[in-house]
């Protein structure tokens, strides 16, 4: 009986690590430079935006269906983007939707050309949205200016749902 407890727990443990190993980056430290938030590609999440995924994959295309979906949304952002900009091939490569929304809100607030802001988020590697503000514009206040575009995001998100 204690052999096979001990069989099992082994099994089970044993087991565990293979998953956990999956999540990190395969390059000597285990942590990336983006961080280690948001990197559980290939396992289910949910986020407050209420995208619930199961990969990478499927995010990108949920954000993409998202704004399909959404015209209201789809409208005012296309408003705050170049004329001519493929909203679905922009949104590809964000996490969630209120991701690529507050992007586009900061690529508009700074005038930073909304490819290399996304160039930066998306990566390789990738990184914050307040740490890709510092690298483009190195004058500005990087966490004060993505939160503000969060906020922007969410009263996007907020707005369209009202009909």
């Amino acid at each position: 009986m204690k052999a096979r407890f001990i069989l099992i727990a082994g099994l089970s443990v044993g087991l565990m690590g293979i998953p956990l190993y999956a999540q990190h980056g395969h390059s000597g430290g285990g942590a990336s430079a983006g961080g280690g938030m948001g990197h559980g590609m290939g396992h289910a999440s949910s986020n407050p935006n209420g995208n619930s995924t199961s990969r990478k994959g499927s995010t990108e295309s949920s954000v993409s269906d998202r704004l399909q979906d959404n015209t209201k949304l789809s409208s005012k952002l296309q408003g705050l983007l170049p004329a001519g900009t493929n909203l679905p091939q922009a949104s590809q490569g964000f996490k969630n939707l209120g991701q690529f929304v507050a992007a586009v809100h900061v690529s508009h607030n700074l005038d930073i050309p909304f490819a290399q802001l996304k160039a930066k988020m998306v990566g390789p590697p990738s990184e914050s949205l307040g740490k890709a503000i510092q690298a483009l514009k190195p004058g500005v206040n990087g966490k004060e200016e993505a939160s503000k575009a969060e906020k922007q995001a969410k009263q996007d998100l907020d707005d369209s749902k009202k009909s």
